[in-house]
């Protein structure tokens, strides 16, 4: 066998290897963020916030943060804007954390996800990248066609349901209903022909990522 062919094979063997060893680091990844148990201080702090929450609402908001990085590993570490006022809340508190946030960021995200206090559009009619990911990545995880919802993903659902004061609602039908809610539905949307184009707006304290 020539020299050329053995390095043709070599190469070829180590990009397979380098390609398992990813997906199992990142199956090893996804598996900590699915089984990791939050502090309980989180939902002590997030009651402080919203009283009203049950003990089963509360649950839902952790749940929403640990989706929240689930798709940001999903994402392979690109931003990811947050959505949901409420999981923003529990999300401050984590990293208030600090040995625990660096530790757990380190181990289930391979980086340190760092919070940038930012909106993540520009106005109501114009999404910026931050929110788009979030918002296809959300319905992927979910089952949902992200250009052709029927129904809106937990980070984008969450606010409404648990009747958050300062939250962010989103609706998927917006014609005729300016006023309650940003248009979910057209996230997904990038050309002129989608109705407006990405109409949601404002949401979430701030954007995962570098």
């Amino acid at each position: 066998m020539s020299f050329i062919a053995l390095s043709f094979i070599s190469v070829f063997l180590l990009i397979l290897y380098w390609q398992l060893r990813q997906r199992k680091v990142k199956k090893q990844r996804r598996e900590l963020i699915e089984s990791y148990v939050f502090p309980e201080r989180l939902t002590v702090e997030l009651r402080k916030h919203y009283p009203h929450l049950s003990d089963t609402d509360c649950d839902k908001v952790i749940e929403g943060l640990r989706v929240f990085f689930l798709i940001y590993l999903a994402a392979k570490n690109r931003a990811i804007a947050m959505p949901s006022q409420a999981v923003d809340v529990v999300w401050h508190e984590f990293i208030l954390f600090t040995r625990d946030y660096e530790l757990f960021c380190s181990k289930a995200l391979g980086r340190f996800l760092h919070h940038t206090p930012a909106e993540a559009m520009t106005k109501p009619t114009q999404a910026q990248e931050g929110i788009k990911r979030a918002w296809k990545y959300s319905c992927l995880r979910e089952r949902i066609d992200p250009k052709a919802p029927t129904r809106l993903p937990l980070l984008f659902a969450i606010d409404a349901e648990l009747k958050i004061e300062d939250g962010f609602t989103y609706q998927l039908n917006c014609k005729g209903r300016e006023n309650q809610g940003y248009c979910a539905s057209h996230i997904g949307c990038t050309s002129s022909g989608c109705s407006g184009g990405s109409c949601t707006g404002g949401c979430g304290g701030g954007c995962g990522g570098s």
